[in-house]
């Protein structure tokens, strides 16, 4: 089932992930020319100033999506400028003189100036280019593929993976080198595309790199649009939605900090509006800015599929969760809590079972598998226990995370143990570091107890991870918690709690392969991208190996 709308239920949910800590050291840089003119731009024309993207890939169509400035007062936000129609067209080649598809819509204030096509009628597996038309004045052109027929039996699939990309934190290398990338049939953004802090509110105003805008934290709809305009004018990030359809789903930041169903903890109830008129101008923005089907509006879990290699689901795990629990207090494990909501839950549990695909892929936005510390020497305790969201007493669960929720857990590993149901993959960003893990049906007793399915969690494009955090050289001070960690966790084969950059997950039939990529600095516009560790699962097994090179 492709793009499955599912019911809106209500339920609660809650957490406490990213650090409020500072980030990298670096001096305070000044927004490239690209990301100055774009919001202060006043075109005697209409204008594409943020780009041209695509998204939610099917076998027969793609959603196409850009922005124009029709008038100089039609910044984001405003509301204000004048309708105008937007012409397109989707080609074969990049010069289009083999164009397949084209048309017409209009680009209105109601809608920010936004538009999205849903183009349909392509051929499967299949590469186009793609471009946009307004007033004689043309847009970047943008790059898309269509992903394989249902029952066809594609030989690979490769997907980008990122999460986290806070603006004020660092330059997006990490895009840069993705979309530089020719062998990619889609990049998988895994949540926190925004953060939605004021600025120098994290991180701290000295460590800052790049201001964003607007500089308060964004509550209201024009806020929402705005700052989503600010990213939108990163020339990298403008690259990487040139370059390869994306699929997205959110976390909390696209919202506010440890947002659940009934608030978050970044928001004060009354002084900042009412929760639900938040989460409603923060969708309607979200919705507006990314190449997301409006078939999904009001939640972002969904289905695609990519021939018989692979199913995706992907998760809403905002939207109907329960309020976090206070860690210690054992109502974690209360069935009347939940992270997916029934509805949800449910979609989840009958797409697997009834998924014919080789591989079934969960995008999940926060880590399903199970954490516990152990030992961790006194000095990492507390800013391990601000990154992953836990006191600073330091206890066992990440309440933010499945580990907060372990009644929807178990029912979900159970369902993949009692029916049978093998290779399936979570894939998961949020906590700002790498893992490779299996994810064990009973982590006590683990490793004698099986293995349900595996894990691959992608670090930050940019937020704040331990090295950041305590101001230290990477590496200067994580080995001694990822060995604690390691020992408390025997499922967790591999930890990188200081590298910022990006995954490659590469699957066949026979594994699935995630490519772990490093960048040089984040602080360095021009930073480098390097491979630094492989991990795969092989068909059947439901266990993580390392692999020793990245798939070429």
């Amino acid at each position: 089932m492709t793009d499955l709308q599912p019911n809106n239920t209500s339920n609660t949910s809650t957490r406490r992930t990213v650090v409020k800590a500072a980030a990298a050291s670096a001096a305070l840089i000044p927004l490239t020319a690209a990301g100055t003119s774009a919001m202060a731009a006043e075109p005697a024309a209409p204008a594409f100033l943020h780009g041209v993207a695509s998204g939610d890939p099917l076998p027969d169509g793609v959603l196409l999506w850009t922005r124009v400035t029709p008038s100089p007062e039609a910044v984001p936000g405003s509301g204000k400028g004048p309708e105008v129609t937007v012409d397109w067209q989707i080609a074969e080649d990049k010069s289009f003189s083999k164009v397949v598809a084209s048309g017409a819509t209009s680009a209105r204030a109601a809608s920010d100036h936004t538009v999205k096509v849903d183009v349909r009628g392509l051929r499967p597996a299949t590469p186009y280019f793609f471009r946009f038309t307004a007033g004689g004045v043309q847009s970047p052109v943008g790059r898309t593929r269509t992903t394989p027929a249902h029952d066809d039996t594609a030989h690979a699939i490769r997907f980008g993976v990122v999460s986290c990309a806070n603006w004020e934190s660092g330059w997006f290398s990490a895009y840069r080198h993705l979309a530089a990338r020719t062998d990619l049939d889609a990049v998988l953004h895994l949540g926190d595309y925004i953060y939605e802090y004021a600025a120098g509110e994290y991180p701290a105003q000295k460590y800052v790199v790049r201001p964003h805008s607007p500089a308060h934290e964004i509550t209201g709809l024009a806020d929402y649009r705005v700052r989503h305009a600010t990213y939108k004018t990163d020339p990298d990030l403008q690259a990487l939605h040139a370059a390869h359809p994306v699929v997205a789903i959110w976390d909390d930041h696209e919202f506010a900090n440890d947002a659940w169903s009934g608030g978050a903890e970044n928001h004060t109830e009354g002084a900042e509006g009412e929760w639900a008129q938040r989460v409603a101008v923060a969708k309607q923005a979200y919705f507006e800015w990314l190449p997301v089907r409006t078939s999904t509006e009001g939640t972002t879990y969904r289905r695609l599929r990519f021939g018989k290699l692979a199913d995706l689901h992907l998760l809403d795990l905002r939207s109907f969760r329960s309020q976090q629990s206070t860690v210690g207090n054992g109502d974690v494990d209360d069935p009347d809590r939940t992270i997916t909501g029934r509805a949800q839950l449910d979609w989840l549990k009958s797409g697997l079972s009834s998924s014919d695909a080789s591989w079934k892929l969960v995008g999940t936005s926060v880590m399903i598998s199970p954490v516990a510390f152990g030992s961790v020497p006194a000095h990492l305790l507390e800013p391990l226990a601000e990154l992953l969201g836990l006191p600073k007493e330091g206890l066992a669960v990440n309440v933010d995370q499945w580990d907060g929720y372990t009644d929807d857990r178990r029912e979900l590993l159970a369902h993949l143990r009692d029916g049978g149901l093998t290779n399936t993959v979570f894939l998961t960003g949020d906590i700002h570091m790498a893992w490779a893990n299996d994810v064990p049906v009973k982590a006590a007793t683990y490793p004698f107890s099986p293995s349900a399915a595996t894990e691959f969690v992608v670090t930050s494009v940019t937020s704040d991870n331990l090295d950041d955090i305590l101001h230290v050289p990477p590496q200067s001070v994580s080995p001694a918690a990822v060995a604690a960690i390691k020992a408390a966790n025997r499922h967790v084969k591999w930890l990188d709690m200081d590298s910022h950059g990006y995954g490659v997950l590469d699957v066949t039939a026979e594994r699935a392969q995630m490519d772990y990529y490093v960048i040089s600095d984040k602080t360095d516009p021009n930073a480098s991208a390097e491979w630094t560790r492989s991990y795969r699962t092989r068909s059947g097994s439901q266990k993580v190996e390392r692999a020793d090179a990245p798939v070429r």
